[in-house]
């Protein structure tokens, strides 16, 4: 919102005789007292006491208000350039602090009326002709109308401002969290207040991957609390509500895949962003569909979290395997997962192999060969049975990336 305060009060009184003025000054203290008297008692939002900063700006701002308006009188070639930088600050800072202009506005409407009467006793004593006295108190009033207007700039001015940084500190604000916010707890809670954003206890993060020409994603289908980062290299969103705010997402991610972390406390942002990344890398029948619920697949990406030990552990846990080929490690390595994750006999592995039981049988008897008391320790087997649901893991992520097109 735009518009132009014209100023007319402080022409009006160029036009009065300047002993007006002098006359006046004087008693602009005693006016400046009962102004602050009477807003203090009508104005709910100023009423308390004069003390510290708020006491000091009030004071200010009710003096300044009047010796200004006494200077302006007979005086055409005045400044005020700083009165109203002046109120154009307090509007601005009106703003700042929360509230609205009507406590602002009214103050200045009553203590006007103040005023005047506190210097009514000097305005007759001086025995000026009756038009005069009109065009004074026309002159005070229009003053007053063009202080809120001011004041009114400048508190547009900075709501205008806030809105257009809403959207970069909400980014950064973000940022932020997905990298430390452990470390930056103050810097968080300033710039959530300063995005307008309630900071949740908990929340997930999502990661997001676009297809090559995939349309943009649809953001404006999300809630306003939604966070999110479409600029990043990797880019990613923050929900506290998941399941209610990436709803409106289902049917309309034409093009891009989203991977969505448990909801876990905001100073585990980080290690959930990376977990849900973790999980956009993964496909196949784990991990499948747009919408990746990690929730839905902790076993698969707690294995996956770490190649490096999923190979120690497959090292030390099925070290009987090195000494044969390719494909007898295949063989053997899918009836020893089958057998340890149903620990039922051959004709029921068999059956879930899809092979004969006796293939079963001569290969549960090598595998006896091979580990001897170690099928017997649930140590051992709770090792090789996590060894090889990741090395089964790592098979499908690998080939799914060896596609075409991956």
């Amino acid at each position: 919102m735009v518009f132009v305060v014209e100023y007319r009060s402080f022409r009006m009184l160029a036009a009065l005789p300047r002993r007006l003025g002098d006359e006046l000054r004087p008693h602009t203290g005693h006016a400046a007292a009962a102004m602050i008297q009477e807003i203090q008692r009508a104005v709910p939002a100023y009423a308390m006491p004069l003390r510290g900063v708020f006491g000091r700006v009030v004071v200010v701002a009710v003096e300044r208000a009047v010796q200004h308006y006494v200077d302006c009188i007979g005086n055409p070639d005045i400044s005020h350039d700083a009165w109203i930088a002046f109120y154009r600050e307090r509007g601005r800072r009106e703003f700042e602090e929360g509230r609205d202009l009507d406590p602002l506005q009214d103050s200045a409407t009553i203590g006007a009326r103040a005023a005047w009467r506190a210097m009514q006793p000097v305005v007759r004593g001086l025995d000026v002709p009756p038009e005069i006295v009109a065009l004074s108190a026309e002159a005070v009033f229009s003053y007053v109308d063009e202080l809120c207007a001011t004041a009114a700039e400048g508190y547009l001015a900075a709501k205008s401002e806030a809105a257009g940084a809403v959207p970069i500190r909400r980014r950064r604000l973000l940022t932020l969290i997905a990298r430390a916010p452990e470390t930056s707890a103050s810097s968080i809670t300033s710039l959530a207040a300063g995005a307008d954003w309630r900071l949740p206890e908990t929340a997930a993060m999502v990661a997001l991957e676009r297809a090559p020409g995939a349309p943009a994603f649809p953001a404006h289908l999300l809630d306003e609390a939604v966070l999110l980062d479409l600029d990043d290299t990797e880019p990613y969103l923050l929900t506290a509500d998941p399941d209610t705010e990436l709803a409106p997402l289902e049917g309309a991610m034409t093009g891009w895949r989203a991977a969505v972390s448990p909801v876990v406390p905001l100073a585990d942002a980080p290690a959930a962003l990376h977990t849900a990344r973790r999980a956009l890398r993964l496909s196949g029948e784990d991990v499948p569909g747009p919408i990746i619920w990690c929730r839905d697949h902790l076993a698969s990406l707690w294995l996956l979290a770490e190649d490096f030990l999923g190979a120690e552990l497959a090292k030390q846990s099925l070290d009987p395997f090195a000494s044969l080929s390719e494909k007898q490690r295949d063989r053997l390595s899918e009836t020893l997962l089958a057998w340890l994750e149903t620990r039922s006999g051959a004709p029921e592995v068999a059956q879930r192999l899809g092979v004969h039981p006796q293939t079963v049988r001569n290969r549960l008897r090598q595998l006896e060969r091979l580990f001897g008391d170690r099928l017997k320790d649930a140590d051992d087997r709770l090792g090789m049975q996590l060894a090889l649901r990741a090395q089964r893991l790592m098979r499908a992520h690998r080939r799914d990336e060896e596609q075409p097109g991956n």
